[in-house]
């Protein structure tokens, strides 16, 4: 009987042990400079860039518009605000592009999209998600940096 007692108390607190073990790599500084949760995660929103209501602007219209929203992508990206972006390739959903804010709630998204010229022009509509995701990816800016050639 004090076998069984002893399995039955041990046994839970083995397997916990196993299953939590400290990540011998983990960098608290780290950690805490980026906000990471225990898990090394944390909240953006994720943003879909679809096809706008203005569907056949003037050339002249969309060329300012497209260099507002690559400039305005920029000073996001500087701010800290813009983690990444990029273009889909073409596809059934009118689909646009991605970007992953560095806020995590729906209303200070919607007030960040909402300064892009694209998104002011209505080329470009938006849809807003919560998104729980690694905190490693707000230095992918400062990698990008240093790869990146030539500017858009």
């Amino acid at each position: 009987m004090n076998f069984i007692f002893h399995i039955c108390i041990m046994l839970p607190l083995l397997y916990a042990n196993l299953f939590s073990q400290l990540n011998p790599d983990y960098d608290q500084d780290l950690a805490k400079k980026l906000n990471a949760d225990d898990l090394g995660m944390k909240s953006y929103v994720f943003v879909i860039l679809k096809t706008g209501n203005i569907t056949n602007p003037t050339k002249e219209l969309r060329d300012s518009l497209f260099k507002g929203h690559m400039s305005n992508m920029k000073k996001l990206a500087d701010e800290g605000l813009l983690v990444t972006a990029g273009p889909f390739n073409k596809n059934d959903k009118n689909y646009r592009g991605l970007f992953i804010l560095n806020v995590d709630n729906l209303e200070k998204a919607k007030e960040i999209v909402d300064t892009d010229p694209a998104v002011q022009g209505k080329l470009l509509d938006t849809e807003l998600y919560l998104w729980y995701g690694s905190a490693a990816i707000q230095e992918l800016n400062k990698i990008h940096n240093k790869i990146q050639k030539k500017g858009f």
